[in-house]
């Protein structure tokens, strides 16, 4: 059997300042430090015990850890060898933007803390999660750029800050408030090849973030990134019945690729484009 790596550590971008990832395997006893940022994280393998800002824990396999900024805490295998986990790191002022509006400073974020070390939440493991995985799509190369991936990770991240910031954390709920949302959905149809970021969308209405995801979403019964795809499919079905070819159907409406294009056909339309095109062609 081979032994574990002493130290492994594979840093990650994201499409942001001021947020980073990283993924250990470690059988290193980490002194006392902290960091600048906050963090959550996924423990995948092993066990660890620290001493935090917040006490002596452990945390095993399946278990989410976080640190706030200036949090003095250290780390060590717990019951063998080694242990692997995943980290995203966020500036203060990520953390702020998602309680505010676009512009929001790092000074709005001093008091919020995340309230535990360890912490056991399905909810929330499955938004990191999909995070983690968004990201790693965006990263895969300038394709998955073209086809949204940047849209999508954004969602994921504000998903991920609003639960830990309404049930794990000192600041006030991030609060749902009414807004007109069809700015937003009329400058997705019009931009498909270069949709705005949540960001921006939330310039255009006034809300923050989160709020303007939630009010999407429950406007027209899927988030923004999801409603993209949806008329990016559309769109790509017209162009095809209109004698379009599949490639250019696929180029024209921001799909990453074909391949891209046929499993969304498949799964808003229950057909391939292919079968499509032949329908359309001996109509």
């Amino acid at each position: 059997m081979t032994a574990p790596p002493d130290h492994q550590c594979r840093l990650v971008g994201t499409p942001w300042e001021g947020l980073h990832c990283t993924t250990i395997e470690s059988a290193r006893h980490y002194g006392k430090h902290w960091h600048a940022t906050y963090g959550v994280g996924l423990l995948e393998h092993g066990a660890q015990t620290s001493a935090s800002g917040r006490g002596m824990v452990d945390a095993y396999a399946g278990d989410l850890i976080t640190t706030n900024p200036g949090e003095v805490h250290d780390g060590r295998p717990l019951g063998g060898p080694s242990r692997r986990w995943r980290m995203v790191y966020l500036d203060p002022g990520v953390i702020a933007s998602m309680n505010g509006h676009p512009g929001s400073g790092a000074a709005q974020s001093r008091d919020v803390e995340f309230t535990r070390p360890v912490i056991r939440d399905a909810r929330l493991t499955t938004a990191l999660r999909q995070l983690f995985a968004r990201l790693d799509d965006w990263h895969a190369g300038p394709a998955a750029v073209a086809g949204g991936a940047e849209l999508a990770c954004e969602e994921s991240l504000v998903r991920l800050c609003a639960l830990l910031l309404n049930h794990h954390a000192t600041s006030a709920p991030i609060l749902e408030v009414r807004g007109d949302v069809r700015k937003v959905r009329d400058r997705l149809a019009d931009d498909l090849l270069d949709p705005p970021t949540l960001t921006e969308m939330a310039t255009m209405t006034g809300l923050s973030k989160y709020q303007v995801l939630r009010r999407f979403e429950k406007t027209y019964g899927v988030p923004p990134h999801a409603w993209l795809l949806l008329q990016r499919a559309e769109r790509a079905r017209i162009l095809i019945r209109d004698g379009v070819s599949l490639a250019h159907a696929a180029a024209s409406c921001g799909f990453a690729d074909q391949s891209h294009m046929t499993r969304l056909f498949v799964r808003q339309f229950g057909f391939t484009p292919g079968a499509w095109q032949q329908v359309v062609k001996n109509s």
